[in-house]
């Protein structure tokens, strides 16, 4: 297994080489021998180090939508890689089998950073996508990725939780052209009992917001999970909460729950679920909210919102038509937000 030192931790006791990690707000604090929660950050003799880089468990040319980003580049390919591990533990996490395992635990390829620039070039991909677990928890190699990837004009994108402290995610912002962030709920409550995150959701929208600032292009994700985070009032919190931090015109997707992991007793989301969150984030608001995970033409589609045209029809994460022209709308010429080129 590759060891590699880790950034962003300190020392806290030289003698008897205790450290903490400083990449997010768990701060985990490490006798030798211990991982943080993440698993894959290990202090070894006073020494904190990553036990992945250069090992991939997934990589694949996947259209930029599967991430999802709609107003990213449509219809172009994005290099899509993975890590083990994650530093969450979400009871209805997809990718559990990899996110919730030990590096050790997983089937990896080693790759170097010149050779993931290389195989996204070679696979016609104009962006690369760090995704499927968490890339916050790799910035070592994520960033020797992303540095050659910006020489070589490829933009990089992240699909992350956004459980990261600001100081690496700035870091990490000179780099990134988009990213998609994964705000499960905005309740305290659901991220320390669901996703074992102890800080809840502050860091999340902090994450955000710097996003915003850094003019980082980011798109929101909020799966709907019945009886957990779905009810009308929580879904125009949150509605309400990215309209006044980050604008009308941030994308939210809201998506399908299906029993998976810990929660494998629960319903499915039903499309009059997604259908209706749409509702009160465009009643709000928003300008392009979308529907995923179930087949919807209307929630799958953007639109104008001064003309009220279809611009993009997709289907099964393919664009079906695009009527945008130059970043605007072809109708009435409305400015479409979004990155187009």
């Amino acid at each position: 297994m590759v060891e590699k030192e880790a950034l962003f931790y300190k020392i806290l006791d030289k003698e008897n080489k205790i450290v903490q990690c400083q990449l997010c707000p768990h701060f985990c604090t490490l006798k030798p021998g211990e991982r943080g929660k993440c698993k894959v950050r290990i202090n070894k003799n006073g020494v904190l180090y990553s036990l992945i880089y250069g090992k991939l468990c997934s990589a694949s040319a996947e259209p930029i939508e599967k991430k999802p980003l709609y107003h990213f580049l449509p219809g172009s390919l994005a290099y899509s890689i993975a890590v083990p591990g994650c530093n969450l533990s979400c009871k209805h996490c997809q990718n559990y089998e990899i996110s919730q395992a030990k590096p050790e635990e997983v089937r990896t390829l080693s790759f170097t950073p010149k050779e993931v620039v290389k195989n996204a070039i070679e696979s016609n991909c104009k962006s690369i996508a760090y995704t499927f677990t968490e890339p916050s928890i790799w910035p070592e190699f994520l960033l020797d990725i992303c540095k050659l990837a910006k020489k070589a004009r490829i933009k990089n994108t992240i699909v992350s939780n956004g459980f990261i402290n600001p100081e690496p995610l700035k870091e990490l912002c000179r780099y990134i052209y988009g990213a998609n962030i994964d705000l499960k709920s905005i309740s305290d409550d659901f991220y320390k009992k669901i996703c074992g995150a102890n800080a809840g959701v502050k860091p999340i929208l902090e994450s955000l917001k710097i996003l915003k600032q850094k003019g980082v292009w980011t798109e929101i994700t909020n799966l709907l999970i019945p009886g957990l985070n779905d009810n009308e009032e929580d879904i125009e919190k949150l509605v309400l909460w990215v309209k006044e931090n980050l604008g009308k015109e941030t994308v939210v997707h809201f998506t399908a729950f299906y029993p998976t992991y810990k929660l494998s007793n629960l319903p499915r989301t039903s499309l009059e679920t997604l259908k209706k969150a749409r509702k009160v984030a465009l009643s709000e608001g928003l300008k392009y909210v979308y529907t995923g995970n179930l087949p919807d033409d209307e929630g799958d589609s953007t639109f104008c919102p001064k003309c009220k045209e279809i611009l993009i029809k997709r289907r099964f994460f393919s664009i079906i038509e695009n009527k945008i022209k130059r970043g605007k709308c072809f109708n009435c010429g409305e400015k479409i937000a979004g990155v187009w080129k």
